[in-house]
């Protein structure tokens, strides 16, 4: 998988590099279509002191694309919360797909059951 890092008014450091392709290699376990992942990185300083970084990820794959942004005081909770997000939709893509794949069988045993009774 292809990632894209974009910063603004951040300095991308090899440790906050490291963080975010380890939390990325995750997802990509999670599902093997991903193309690739945009993570952009803000800090404003304008904001109230609780939410100064925000952290955006966009991925990229077949059918619809996956997006969560999250906005923290630290960077690296921001990463985390925002992966978390992620984690979660392709969790819920992935029970959808299998509940419509499992749903007419499902339907056929209650209809035998019905039948036997």
């Amino acid at each position: 998988m292809k990632i894209v890092l974009t910063t603004h008014n951040v300095t991308l450091t090899k440790a906050i590099e490291e963080h975010i392709e380890n939390k990325i290699q995750k997802l990509d376990h999670l599902n093997r279509f991903a193309i690739d992942a945009r993570v952009t990185l803000e800090h404003d300083h304008t904001r109230v002191p609780e939410r100064q970084f925000s952290c955006s990820v966009r991925l990229t794959m077949p059918g619809p694309d996956f997006f969560a942004e999250d906005s923290e005081s630290d960077l690296y909770s921001a990463i985390d919360l925002v992966i978390k997000k992620i984690e979660q939709q392709i969790r819920k893509r992935q029970s959808k797909y299998k509940a419509r794949k499992h749903s007419s069988p499902a339907r056929s045993k209650q209809q035998r059951q019905q039948a036997a009774i």
